[in-house]
């Protein structure tokens, strides 16, 4: 038997200028995201975007009978009982209805453009399922894999196998092998996978001794303008393979016996399965530390549970490489295609989209991140002395590794120049763990803060018409 998790409730932030820094954070939130959206417009420059620059998409106005459910969730959002609904309701069903929830806001979005929206595009060339319904042995893609890479190779894989490692075709593959493949059924299942990603998040957070921050987190967890991208998009099930190996890392540290190596070795599953969904979820290597430094407990046992994940994620890439393919051979090779003359990202200038990549961020994943992150940055610093650890609640210590590791994954992924553009789903795994940041909002800010994502992601969702 292992004991409950210890929770502590968040009390409101201290008044140590956390209003102000977030305030801060709202004002170069907004002049990032307009620096993104107005230099393609006032200098005429082509960012190789499409005209919703700093998205993939264009303008467009419509909207659909969805709509009317989509306002109606933010609506709820302003309603005064909400932080009591949400600190009185028993865990499991709040997980739960936060799933319902979540999956309930992606649809009613997506619904905008009707069913269509609920994943055709999974159907487009540059996607998955064309590609998946087209192999037909799995152990020769797994061979060839690395050398159809190069854009001028014969018959070299469409955008999306070339630009990540075979598993994320994969998962496609085994949708059509068992009848799923249809963009109909497909995209229902990416949604309802994606939408247990906040789940994931709080369940981490309850592990590491801070369930009450995990009610708090919650709303702004599920409901905000990343659903606009994350219905339908395979990268939403990245987020959430990401989430549930750092779920079951947490819980490894926390429990006992037995169960704590099953845990460990699903976390290492899960953790190495990531790295062969997308090349740039080894930085999710920064969350796992993250979460390491934020259990409750001592260093040797973080070790040792660490290190048998670890083993086991290594594990699951070698026998990737055992059988064809080989991501650090693969790699290099998609660098040099990426940065390949006629290649779509070698003509979108790199000194707009290190700044663009952040103002998209902001757009998808809301206002409050900025807000939320400067908030969290003086106490979030001072856990690295001991005195600030000392002095800091449970809930900040359990938060505050996984905030600045969030934003240090944003940070290298954004200075190695691999993701010019289109991270407005590229960087979905790492939006939640950011939006944790939201619990040093001060008290006053909460509710205006969650109404105004909901509001922002109606208006980007009936505006513009992503590619996504």
């Amino acid at each position: 038997m292992t004991s409950a998790p210890v929770t502590t409730r968040p009390p409101a932030p201290r008044v140590d200028g956390a209003g102000r820094r977030a305030g801060w954070g709202l004002l170069v939130g907004a002049l990032v995201v307009g620096f993104a959206v107005l230099v393609p417009v006032l200098t005429g420059v082509d960012v190789v975007a499409g005209g919703a620059a700093p998205l993939i998409g264009d303008w467009v106005l419509r909207y659909g009978p969805s709509s009317v459910v989509a306002v109606l969730v933010v609506v709820a959002l302003a309603h005064p009982r909400l932080p009591s609904l949400v600190e009185r309701v028993p865990w499991r069903r709040l997980l739960l209805a936060s799933w319902v929830v979540g999956a309930v806001w992606m649809v009613s979005l997506a619904l905008v453009d009707g069913y269509a929206g609920l994943g055709r595009v999974l159907d487009h060339g540059t996607e998955y399922l064309e590609s998946a319904r087209k192999i037909d042995d799995v152990g020769e893609m797994l061979r060839v894999y690395v050398s159809r890479i190069p854009l001028d190779a014969p018959g070299h894989w469409a955008v999306h196998l070339a630009g990540h490692p075979p598993g994320a075709v994969l998962m496609f593959i085994g949708l059509d092998r068992i009848g799923l493949g249809a963009w109909q059924v497909a995209g229902p299942i990416v949604v309802a996978v994606a939408a247990t990603t906040p789940v994931a998040v709080a369940v981490t957070l309850d592990r590491l001794g801070a369930r009450d921050a995990a009610r708090r987190a919650l709303p702004f967890l599920v409901v905000g303008p990343s659903a606009v991208i994350a219905a339908v998009s395979a990268d939403a099930v990245f987020a959430a393979t990401v989430a549930w190996g750092m779920a079951a890392l947490a819980a490894a540290l926390r429990a006992g016996g037995p169960r704590r190596w099953v845990l460990a070795v699903v976390a290492g599953l899960l953790l190495g399965w990531c790295v062969m969904e997308s090349y740039g979820l080894v930085l999710a290597g920064l969350l796992a530390v993250g979460v390491l430094l934020a259990a409750r407990t001592t260093w040797a046992e973080g070790v040792r549970v660490a290190g048998v994940a670890a083993l086991v994620a290594l594990g699951v890439v070698l026998t990737f490489a055992a059988l064809g393919f080989a991501w650090w051979e693969a790699f290099p090779v998609l660098h040099d295609r990426y940065w390949a003359p006629g290649d779509v990202a070698s003509r979108r200038p790199a000194w707009y989209w290190v700044v663009g990549n952040l103002g998209a961020l902001v757009i998808c994943a809301g206002f409050a991140l900025p807000a939320g992150v400067a908030a969290a940055s003086r106490p979030v610093v001072r856990l690295v002395t001991a005195a600030g650890r000392a002095s800091a609640a449970t809930w900040e210590r359990a938060a505050g590794p996984l905030v600045a590791a969030g934003v240090g994954m944003v940070a290298v992924a954004d200075l190695s120049l691999m993701s010019k553009a289109e991270v407005e789903r590229i960087w979905l795994p790492f939006v939640p763990w950011m939006l944790l940041g939201t619990l040093w909002l001060p008290e006053r800010w909460r509710r205006p803060a969650l109404v105004g994502q909901g509001v922002l992601a109606l208006l980007v969702q009936h505006l513009v018409r992503t590619v996504w």
